[in-house]
């Protein structure tokens, strides 16, 4: 029996307006199987998204949402997740979104290791402006904004996040519908802060610029760059070169999470125990 999405969809929204081909519908429709078969009420989560693509996310998935500014999805979420802990929070924004205007709200989500799930979905360029150059644009690839090439090193946003603190880290393509569900299950049951860098197709603005004719060019241009974690550390330095390993990349169960920390606070601040020590909140680095 196919899976009945519409439960967890604002109906009156459809049909999105992503461009046909657009991998960002995978995604949506890989988190909700994922929630549902987390079982989660939906009233116990909260879908925050910023501008970009990515944005729209929020408006189409019939939860708790915030539409919010650009760049700005971890401080909303920051806010949310403090007030209600005992919420599911998740956060979805684009490369630029979220590792360029915003990137030092995702360096700090990570830090605090926060129990927010933040969903970055990279397609490596400013897709809904109109192709311009965002931190994940590979070397020598045509945007708007600089159309001799591009010369700026790109980010790895996994490397980025993993250095910043973050004790859940994954990365999947699109590709893979089912493995892309298995990796949003393990991060949205681990609690801290978990980052999955979603490698997405933007035919439209990237792609068709980049002699990428159709979604599925683009598409084979993804499996192209990447690799399973397990092969990944199988390769020699050179042979990792321009690869993308895939998979669960780190996982930390002993690092504390943010509000439990909070609470301590509170707990003290309240006379409930004595004074928080600098050992109650250790963190396994």
């Amino acid at each position: 029996m196919a899976f009945n999405y519409d439960n967890y969809l604002r109906l009156e929204k459809m049909p999105t307006l992503w461009c046909w081909g657009c991998g960002d519908g995978v995604i949506l429709k890989a988190f909700i199987r994922a929630v549902d078969k987390l079982g989660w009420s939906k009233d116990d989560v909260c879908v925050v998204s910023g501008i970009g693509c990515s944005g729209r996310f929020s408006s189409y998935v019939d939860f708790n949402t915030i539409h919010t500014t650009h760049g700005r999805t971890v401080a909303f979420a920051t806010g949310v997740k403090l007030a209600n802990p005992d919420k599911h929070v998740i956060c979805v924004g684009g490369d630029g979104d979220a590792l360029a205007i915003g990137g030092n709200h995702t360096i700090h989500g990570c830090r605090r290791n926060i129990d927010i799930n933040f969903i970055v979905i990279n397609n490596f360029i400013y897709g809904l402006t109109n192709s311009q150059t965002s931190p994940t644009t590979p070397q020598g690839m045509w945007t708007v904004s600089q159309k001799a090439g591009n010369i700026d090193p790109t980010f790895d946003a996994c490397e980025l996040a993993i250095a910043a603190g973050a004790t859940f880290v994954a990365r999947e393509k699109v590709t893979e519908p089912r493995k892309l569900e298995k990796v949003f299950i393990e991060g949205f049951k681990h609690r801290g802060f978990s980052f999955f860098d979603i490698l997405s197709n933007c035919h439209i603005n990237l792609g068709r610029k980049n002699k990428m004719q159709s979604a599925m060019e683009n598409l084979n241009w993804i499996d192209s760059i990447t690799v399973s974690k397990k092969k990944y550390d199988e390769m020699t330095p050179d042979e990792q070169l321009n690869l993308f390993p895939t998979g669960i990349l780190k996982q930390d169960t002993e690092a504390r999470e943010y509000c439990d920390m909070y609470e301590d606070i509170k707990a003290a601040q309240q006379g409930k125990r004595g004074l928080v020590t600098q050992d109650d909140f250790k963190k396994k680095i």
